[in-house]
């Protein structure tokens, strides 16, 4: 994709399923001519039916395990986690195909979700998972020095690009800061 960005997922609790397919099937045709990956948050039923190629699943969402069998194995699936215990589950969960860590800094992504901050991306990167691993939440060009001094290889983000002026612009910045 512009800028360099691999993943571009849809994320919206509350669209209608019928809705929510017409943007995925664009979606997944952008991202697929752009050479970058399409997920969808929370719903493997929506995976499997628009041909996406990730489900990314939270804590409070179908297990690992069920996402699978919904997808199928040719889907990734992406775990979020918001603690050390959850982040170790994921890493040894052979249905999770990566997971995120954090929120690093509060965020109205995730109103009223603490955020466990720079010491939980520390803690992941000292258990060294075989699997990818991103830190996401508040992070933006101003954070990402602290988010890789902390360890993340990888991150994850929404509003550093849905909020700035120059989106392909700041992606190259994120992504020229993490190689």
């Amino acid at each position: 994709m512009l800028g360099g960005v691999d993943v571009v997922q849809f994320r919206d609790k509350h669209m209608e399923a019928r809705d929510a397919l017409r943007y995925l099937e664009v979606l997944r045709d952008v991202a697929e001519r752009h050479g970058a990956l399409s997920c969808v948050n929370d719903r493997a039923d929506l995976a499997a039916i628009a041909g996406v190629d990730i489900v990314h699943v939270g804590q409070d969402d179908l297990s690992p395990v069920q996402a699978r069998h919904v997808v199928g194995a040719d889907v990734l699936i992406g775990r979020s986690t918001h603690a050390a215990e959850e982040a170790a589950v994921a890493a040894d969960d052979a249905d999770v195909d990566y997971f995120a860590v954090g929120p690093v800094w509060p965020t109205p992504t995730k109103p009223g979700r603490p955020a466990p901050g720079l010491d939980l991306v520390r803690t992941v990167a000292s258990m060294a998972p075989a699997k990818p691993w991103f830190a996401i939440g508040g992070i933006d060009a101003g954070r990402i020095a602290e988010v890789r001094a902390a360890g993340a290889g990888r991150i994850v983000v929404v509003r550093a690009l849905t909020e700035a002026g120059a989106p392909t612009a700041e992606a190259f910045a994120l992504r020229a800061a993490l190689d």
